[in-house]
This record gives C-alpha cells, structure tokens and sequence, in this order.
C-alpha cells in the first residue's frame, strides 16, 4: 500500500499514551507548585520559539532538495516536528487544566495537604522527607511525591505524632509522621 494511503495518529488523545502514574485523575486539577508550573512554561516556549523555528528550517531546507521520498533530512524533520508538536499540545494542556498552590502561603497549617513537606519516621527507624508536589513534578530521588501516589494519600490530613498504614503489596507498613511544614520547593 502506498503511503500516501496510510495516516499516523498526529491527532490521538495525548492523556491516552500517559502511563497511569502521569495522568491526571478523572474530574481533578492538575495541582502543581510555582516551580513545576515555570518548568512546564520553560519547555513550552523553548520548543515554541527554538526548537520548532529551527526544525521547519531544516524540513523547508531539505524539500527544496528534491525527491522528499529519499530524503532523510526531510522525513526526520517532518517526525520531529509532529513530535514536537505534539508536546506543545499536552504542554499546553497541563498548564490550561492546572491550578498553582504556593505551599508558602499555607504556612502555620498543621495538617498534611498539596505542597507540604512532611518527614516520617519508618518502621525500621530512618526518618525521611517527602514534599507533596504535582504529577508532573515528582522525583522520587529527590524526596518529592505525587499528591496521587499512595503515600501522599495515606499521609493527607495527617498532623505531627499521627501514625498512618501505608498499603505496600508485601503488606501494610506504619509510619509516624515526625512534622509537616510548608516551605519554597525548587523544582
């Protein structure tokens, strides 16, 4: 069949290739801190004003060459430039659907909720931090979890002295909530 007949899913749902840990639950907020919203706003205007400008360079570049059947410049740029494409649109759709909560503006408030930073204490004694930021914005490395993952729920409204029961699929753990503060989170 000749590729002219066949058509590539440029137009699929963006939310659809997501793995389930970056999507955005039903009916929900994308709840992100300032600094997970500026990086999002970074990436889109590099790949607005840099990346993309410089590609439809390359792609008007290499159709003027000739034969576009053959033309290895051409068919890579016209793949990155639906690539990038197709992350301004979910870039675009993160920052429309998102709602920016500085976790400073919360300060004095003892319960755990978005944008906190809260240290617990683990049954085998070690104390760590996590902050509660957004989908987008997690880096488990880092101490920073999503406000959707199982611990970020298990520790929501919890206050300093609590203990909470993390589900883990070897069994339930408990954790002693050692203090909740709101503070800047770099991104």
């Amino acid at each position: 069949m000749s590729k002219a007949f066949t058509r590539e899913s440029d137009d699929a749902d963006e939310d659809e290739d997501l793995p389930a840990t970056l999507a955005v639950p039903i009916g929900s907020k994308n709840y992100m801190t300032p600094a997970g919203y500026q990086r999002l706003k970074d990436e889109y205007m590099h790949l607005l004003d840099v990346e993309r400008p410089a590609m439809v360079q390359t792609v008007s570049w290499a159709a003027s060459n000739g034969d576009r059947s053959e033309n290895g410049d051409y068919i890579y740029g016209k793949k990155r430039l639906r690539e990038i494409d197709r992350r301004l649109r979910f870039l675009a759709k993160r920052m429309e659907n998102s709602e920016v909560i500085d976790p400073v503006q919360r300060q004095g408030c003892e319960q755990v909720f978005f944008g906190a930073t809260v240290t617990v204490c683990h049954e085998d004694g070690e104390e760590r931090s996590y902050s509660i930021v957004g989908i987008d914005e997690a880096d488990a490395g880092r101490g920073r979890i999503s406000w959707v993952s199982p611990l970020a729920r298990a520790l929501l409204k919890a206050r300093a002295d609590d203990m909470v029961k993390l589900q883990l699929p070897g069994g339930v753990e408990e954790l002693v909530v050692v203090e909740v503060v709101y503070r800047h989170i770099e991104s």
